[in-house]
């Protein structure tokens, strides 16, 4: 019965590592992804599966993100949020800008 709880224990550990994967995957690399799977004793073609439904995963977190970011984008009105910052702020702008005269020494000319 104490090999059962080992094994059962093993398995929820698992389990649990592949679901903290699977919520996890939309900030990780494919490469982490399947490193950290790569420690789990499962057979390759269930990491490659679950690294494939991993990449899936951030790919649909983020267009849906961008999708969201969006439409929240396209319902504000850019006047009123331009007028306001005209009313309330002061606008400061700063600029830098160097001139370099350019070498022209026959030199740099012949080894091009």
């Amino acid at each position: 019965m104490d090999d059962d709880n080992k094994k059962e224990g093993s398995l929820q550990d698992i389990i649990k590592r592949v679901v903290s994967v699977g919520v996890g995957a939309a900030f990780m690399t494919e490469e982490s992804v399947r490193n950290l799977l790569n420690d789990l004793p499962l057979p390759k073609d269930i990491v490659s599966g679950l690294v494939q439904n991993a990449k899936g995963a951030k790919e649909d977190f983020t267009k849906s993100l961008r999708e969201e970011f969006s439409k929240y984008l396209k319902g504000l009105d850019h006047e009123t949020i331009i007028d306001y910052i005209a009313e309330n702020y002061e606008v400061e702008a700063k600029a830098s800008f160097n001139f370099k005269k350019k070498d022209k020494s026959p030199e740099k000319k012949s080894s091009k």
